[in-house]
């Protein structure tokens, strides 16, 4: 009943994060982009912080190891991808995006590599990352005559994001930080959320006189806001600490699939072949990558071990 649960709750998770990348290429006809992600996250901190506060008592960062773990979350995971998606998907088709967004794993997966010399990367997982390299470039499909296009900046946009994404996720570990993951993560949507307005005024065009509200765009923000942020961050915490970090990671593959249904059901959005090898050759280096966790992760699974015994 527990296994139904987390497939279920996983699914779940999956379309949601799946149908953000639909929400934000709706969305953005009506917002400029880094305002658009900004107030996303004012609204999603406010959640969390009230959530954390009333439920926690370690709600705020207090040690040294907090405030790095919480500065890396907000400029890496809530400001920098959220800054590059937003502005790559004015560029590409929302499926595109997802399928890119899927480069997170393997990125995250490498940086781990790195920092962590106990961790080696052997043959299969060399011959991962190239894999990952050719699929992007599948999918990307770079034209060297003319390299400034808006679709080539757009995808170039969308592989930034997923990069702050996965390198995000390994630097938030390396803190010796005590503070509750659910804690870390509201004030990275705060500071976060601060760094993005921060950004916007910088950036020509990001003027909140620019935003035509209508009923279609708050409901894409609502979205955004609380289902895709607050609600679905409860759901990937729970998740992290039944399936561990091997099997979460495979989220983002199932969005990426979630995101290219919406996009051809609710947007007309059309993928060709290339596309979708492309992302079987990214989702195929992620496995390379992390052969020998998913093995040790599957010999724990008792109906595969009984199986192939």
């Amino acid at each position: 009943m527990v296994r139904h649960r987390n497939i279920i709750l996983f699914l779940i998770l999956a379309a949601i994060w799946g149908g953000s990348y639909i929400s934000i290429k709706a969305g953005l006809d009506y917002f400029p982009p880094v305002i658009f992600a900004a107030i996303r996250y004012d609204i999603a901190a406010i959640i969390m912080l009230a959530y954390v506060f009333s439920t926690h008592e370690y709600w705020y960062p207090r040690t040294r190891a907090d405030w790095i773990a919480t500065s890396i979350g907000s400029i890496l995971i809530i400001a920098g991808y959220n800054y590059f998606i937003f502005i790559g998907e004015q560029m590409i088709p929302a499926a595109v995006a997802g399928i890119l967004v899927g480069l997170n794993p393997v990125f995250a997966t490498v940086l781990s590599r790195i920092l962590l010399p106990e961790e080696q990367l052997g043959s299969l997982g060399v011959a991962g990352l190239v894999l990952g390299f050719v699929g992007i470039a599948l999918i990307a499909r770079p034209d060297p005559s003319n390299l400034l296009t808006d679709d080539i900046v757009g995808k170039l946009f969308v592989v930034m994001a997923a990069a702050c994404l996965g390198g995000g996720s390994v630097l938030t570990q390396l803190p010796n930080d005590t503070q509750p993951v659910i804690t870390l993560e509201a004030w990275s949507m705060t500071f976060g959320a601060v760094l993005l307005h921060f950004a916007a005024v910088v950036r020509p065009g990001e003027t909140v006189a620019a935003i035509e509200w209508t009923g279609e765009v708050l409901l894409h923000l609502l979205y955004l806001a609380i289902l895709s942020s607050a609600v679905a961050y409860f759901i990937y915490f729970d998740l992290l600490d039944r399936l561990g970090p091997i099997e979460i990671n495979l989220i983002a593959y199932a969005a990426a699939a979630f995101g290219a249904v919406f996009g051809w059901l609710l947007l007309n959005e059309r993928i060709d072949e290339l596309t979708i090898f492309g992302f079987v050759l990214i989702f195929i280096g992620f496995i390379l990558v992390k052969s020998y966790e998913l093995r040790q992760e599957l010999a724990r699974i008792s109906w595969i071990r009984d199986w192939t015994s």
